[in-house]
């Protein structure tokens, strides 16, 4: 099966429309997608620029424009190159001004730059310091911590919790290679195990290497030893009774996050009645 790409454009921050997007593609669970975000897009040259890379790679575009201008223009771009497009924002637009009967200001959103907002920034940084087993020297700064072998969704589900304000790192399992000593630092309430089927994970490891113009026949994604990753991935966790092991096997990013957001929730809640 063929990864299909899909394209979500914005001339905001462009969380809503992507959350949109994912959340409709939890209802295709057999699909191989690929999203692409784009945001902050705000210029005519780069609105056609996008365009024309949507129609090379034949992406669906899932676009969010409050500038009628700009909204007409991705649309006549798209419509000349013949792709597929989701317009999100234009049906509520109409509804909206026919309803209050005023005209809309055509000024897309930006984030205000409260607290919070910074929050999300440094929370951000964080995750991109801490991916894949980077800096471990300030592991114990992290509020969550992913453990799981190589392409069980560490770095996507970093990036949407990093997104939402949490400090996260994610930590790889090697096979025969022992765990980093810095976990042994960490409160185990921090720790979460990602683990996975070894159909779906094969099919995303062949589907990464096809990308990469690499055969598909390499033991990254042979099944016998994928098996054996995660065998030794089950061998660690089983080692670490306190960390919630989740799998992410058919799961949306979201679900695995409300997961554990929920996890982190109910620990702090017990923590404070004790």
């Amino acid at each position: 099966m063929s990864v299909q790409k899909i394209f979500v454009v914005s001339d905001a921050t462009a969380e809503t429309a992507e959350r949109t997007v994912r959340a409709a593609l939890v209802q295709f669970r057999g699909a191989e997608t690929q999203l692409r975000v784009f945001s902050l897009v705000r210029d005519d040259a780069r609105i056609a620029e996008i365009a024309q890379l949507a129609a090379e790679q034949g992406a669906l575009l899932v676009y969010t424009f409050v500038n009628p201008e700009q909204r007409a223009l991705i649309a006549s771009r798209a419509d000349a190159l013949g792709l597929a497009t989701v317009d999100l924002i234009e049906p509520l637009m109409t509804q909206l001004t026919m309803v209050l009967q005023a005209d809309p200001a055509g000024r897309p959103g930006v984030p205000r730059l409260t607290e919070a907002y910074f929050k999300r920034i440094e929370a951000v940084e964080f995750a991109v310091k801490h991916d894949d087993g980077q800096s471990m020297n300030k592991l114990t700064e992290a509020q969550i911590i992913l453990v799981g072998i190589s392409r069980t969704s560490k770095t996507p589900l970093s990036t949407y919790l990093a997104q939402k304000g949490w400090k996260v790192a994610n930590v790889p399992l090697v096979l025969e290679l022992p765990l980093p000593p810095e976990l042994d630092a960490v409160a185990d309430q921090h720790v979460f195990g990602l683990t996975i089927d070894v159909a779906s994970l094969m099919r995303i490891r062949r589907s990464r290497l096809k990308a990469l113009n690499m055969p598909v026949t390499t033991d990254y994604a042979r099944r016998d030893h994928i098996v054996k990753e995660l065998a030794y991935a089950r061998s660690v966790f089983d080692a670490h009774p306190t960390w919630p092991v989740l799998d992410v096997s058919q799961k949306a990013i979201e679900e695995t996050a409300a997961i554990i957001l929920r996890t982190v929730d109910e620990r702090r809640r017990r923590s404070a009645a004790e």
